[in-house]
């Protein structure tokens, strides 16, 4: 059984600009990273297509909402047009990060299933042509089908690497309070545009964190009108030892805290989880597919 890791999304900064007509998204600025923890999606040969949901978090809804389900479906389209054969395959999910919780666990779990069917149909499928696959099924997950830190612009479709951020550590907690995006965005009313501070050479830890403390995420203020426990979420990660900064990350309620050490970040989520034990609180470094 072949399996790969589905990743949490951190935005570390989230900027947004004005709606485009006609498609309801929104432009945007994002500094992207990934987190050594995620939901997990294996995959092993069957004489049927199948899903199999289980772990911390498995109630995701109707199957065919599924961004699993569709991933394979629009990847099944693209080998049929292009004249491929595939493979029926038996797909289980692991889904241990919470369902919407500003850590892209959806868009994250379809990128993997495009990456890892891609490879076991042998389908010869372009980086571009697979993101734009991506893009199809929702903004987050041509970032995730990159899995590195990456400047996020437009809807989601203009991916800059970006190589130059220091070793660092974080803190993710989540309330275990589910805030659906669509409704973040709705109650959004200010804008910081998509655009931010050029980005300056980071020696350390501290560095990226007094960066950070020049950007925002613009989706915090509505998402903490919907749900006003992210503010306490947030408090309660930047009152820890050794935290540089914190904030929420996506559309929430997920925050995370920036830490200079893993061992800095470990007793920051230790202490965050004796305090509130009905959190969802884990410790990570980051994280970059190989």
């Amino acid at each position: 059984m072949k399996s790969r890791l589905a990743p949490a999304k951190v935005n570390l900064f989230l900027h947004v600009g004005d709606k485009r007509a006609g498609g309801g998204y929104h432009d945007l600025l994002s500094l992207v990273v990934f987190a050594n923890v995620g939901d997990r999606l294996s995959l092993a040969p069957s004489d049927r297509l199948s899903l199999i949901v289980r772990g911390a978090f498995p109630d995701i809804g109707p199957s065919g909402d599924n961004l699993v389900v569709k991933a394979v479906s629009a990847l099944q389209a693209w080998a049929d047009k292009h004249g491929h054969k595939t493979k029926a395959v038996e797909l289980t999910l692991e889904k241990n990060l919470p369902i919407a919780s500003g850590m892209g666990g959806g868009s994250s779990d379809a990128a993997a299933t495009l990456l890892m069917l891609s490879a076991y149909w042998g389908l010869p499928i372009a980086v571009d042509e697979l993101e734009a696959l991506g893009l199809q099924l929702g903004a987050d997950v041509p970032v995730c089908l990159r899995v590195a830190a990456t400047l996020v612009s437009g809807v989601g479709e203009v991916l800059e690497p970006v190589d130059n951020l220091p070793p660092f550590a974080l803190v993710l907690a989540n309330p275990r309070v589910e805030v659906p995006t669509a409704q973040v965005f709705k109650a959004l009313t200010v804008r910081s545009g998509a655009i931010a501070p050029p980005r300056p050479a980071f020696a350390s830890a501290r560095d990226l964190a007094m960066y950070l403390d020049r950007t925002m995420n613009d989706l915090a203020a509505p998402a903490k009108a919907i749900a006003p426990i992210i503010m306490h979420v947030e408090n309660a990660l930047a009152a820890t030892d050794g935290c540089l900064t914190a904030r929420m990350s996506g559309s929430g309620a997920t925050c995370f805290g920036l830490y200079e050490t893993a061992a800095a970040a470990e007793a920051a989520a230790r202490a965050i989880a004796i305090a509130h034990p009905g959190w969802w609180v884990k410790a990570a470094a980051s994280y970059a597919a190989a």
